[in-house]
């Protein structure tokens, strides 16, 4: 017994070793080898064989970091090089981090699967593999990243292969598309440059800690603030700058919408909500979060109207997007009285909304592929023809719409409760009209699915495999899974603060 003993406390150790020490550096060096790879043999069974492999190993990475920050309540840091910061680059995972880089992971695992049955033309899949890892290093370095000026890099990175993603969908509308992103894109980023080149230029320092205890709230962080706010609520597609997300989702190959929808524009949330609560949260005052707040409303009820007269299912899920993160912006005015709990409802709608609208993109292409276009208007009795299809549809809708025992209903719930314990009685109303909103549009979309078509609509279906949804039936999973264990979820992550 004591030998055993021994052994188990040796392979801890070991295993501890490795995550505080190695899993950092390999969130990055991994992927972008990967790309390397793929694009140096441009074999697409090689890529499609070496990306399984790496999806599943950074899912158990991630993993054993989620679960070394969240029980032992401790940030996992490393010093690229020895050199303490401002001189130094810090790299830091901490627990928004390490849940962002395991659904990051997940989530990616999922796509990959669906990616390797997906592509008829061997040309797109050839560009596709070393994009597709590429836009993984940029994920993960924004979520490791404890520098603004590197995160700055990494964004970078994360829009070109966004853009080029998009583009090699090769119609007109996804270049148009992709064009329209990148300019939006650029200046997204530009702005973000200005903001970090004041916050140098005034305090001498890029690390997000050491910035974080020399910021004061001066017209200088204002400004700062304000173009960095500017150039994420773009990225992020919150209302009114949303116009570039619905032709950039619906006409890119349903593998890049998934991502684009779960966790690019999620990425640039991230950043937004750090720089607000973290690094410049002196110069936030309760104006600016509720005016914040206010786009966030809007966003929802703007998105799901849009959503509701959409023509076609991706553009649906598009506007759905739009709608979605403005509920993450309901937040920021809580976050002023309620921090914890906010900060909770966030992670955890971050989380089910990604898991939920990533599965939904997949089934979306399938059925797309199978008709040969997604107009709703001859959906009419695809079920019996697409179970699995709608099956993942009807799970992951009853999550966006907010219906238990959903992880999307415990994310509302955790975002009403947080709304009346802080007497904003207010966003309560939004919820409300949003969750409504949500259920006409996905609703029409199921009960077209559902309707035995006329012999003047009758339906033609092109045979088509479902297996490569076994990664979208996980997700919706998922979101069932994260909804029942609510509890100790929500626990694990309100201990780690």
């Amino acid at each position: 017994m004591k030998i055993v003993a021994m052994i188990l406390k040796v392979e801890v150790n070991l295993i501890n070793n490795f995550i505080t020490t190695f899993s950092l550096p390999a969130l990055m060096i991994l992927p972008m080898v990967i790309a390397i790879i793929c694009f140096v043999a441009g074999n697409t069974k090689l890529s499609r064989l070496i990306s399984v492999i790496s999806s599943i190993t950074l899912v158990v990475i991630c993993a054993l970091q989620a679960g070394y920050v969240l029980q032992q309540a401790v940030a996992i840091e490393l010093i690229i090089g020895g050199w303490q910061p401002p001189l130094g680059i810090r790299l830091s995972i901490n627990e928004f981090s390490a849940i962002m880089l395991l659904m990051t992971s997940t989530i990616g695992l999922a796509i990959t699967f669906y990616s390797t049955q997906y592509f008829d033309d061997n040309e797109k899949e050839v560009r596709f593999w070393p994009l597709w890892w590429f836009l993984i290093t940029a994920l993960n370095g924004i979520f490791i990243s404890s520098d603004i000026f590197n995160t700055y890099i990494m964004l970078e990175l994360l829009g070109l292969s966004a853009v080029s993603l998009i583009a090699i969908q090769g119609t007109q509308q996804a270049l148009q598309a992709s064009f329209q992103y990148l300019l939006v894109g650029l200046f997204g980023s530009l702005m973000y440059l200005l903001g970090v080149a004041i916050i140098y230029r005034t305090y001498g320092v890029l690390d997000n800690q050491l910035i974080a205890n020399l910021v004061e709230s001066n017209s200088s962080m204002q400004l700062a603030l304000a173009l960095i706010t500017l150039g994420m609520m773009m990225k992020c597609a919150l209302f009114p700058l949303h116009f570039w997300l619905p032709s950039a989702h619906s006409n890119a190959s349903a593998p890049v919408s998934a991502m684009l929808s779960a966790l690019v524009v999620k990425a640039a949330f991230f950043i937004l909500f750090t720089f607000w609560f973290k690094i410049l949260a002196p110069v936030v005052t309760f104006t600016a979060v509720t005016i914040m707040g206010i786009f966030g409303a809007m966003a929802v009820i703007y998105g799901s109207y849009r959503a509701f007269t959409s023509p076609r299912l991706k553009q649906l899920i598009a506007y759905s997007t739009v709608a979605q993160i403005g509920y993450l912006f309901l937040a920021f005015p809580l976050m002023f009285t309620t921090p914890d709990l906010a900060r909770t409802a966030v992670i955890y709608f971050i989380v089910a909304h990604g898991c939920a609208k990533a599965a939904m993109f997949l089934a979306a292409g399938v059925i797309q592929k199978a008709m040969g276009h997604d107009q709703l208007s001859q959906l009419q009795g695809i079920a019996s023809q697409l179970p699995i299809s709608i099956f993942v549809f009807a799970v992951t809708s009853a999550s966006l719409i907010g219906l238990p025992p959903s992880g999307g209903f415990i994310a509302k719930w955790l975002l009403l409760n947080n709304a009346v314990e802080a007497q904003q009685w207010w966003w309560v109303l939004t919820l409300f009209i949003g969750g409504l909103l949500a259920s006409a549009y996905l609703f029409r979309v199921l009960n077209l699915a559902f309707t035995t078509p006329t012999q003047e609509n009758s339906l033609t279906v092109l045979a088509i495999s479902e297996s490569k949804l076994l990664g979208a039936v996980g997700l919706s999973v998922i979101t069932i899974i994260i909804g029942l264990n609510a509890m100790w979820l929500t626990n694990l992550i309100t201990g780690s603060y």
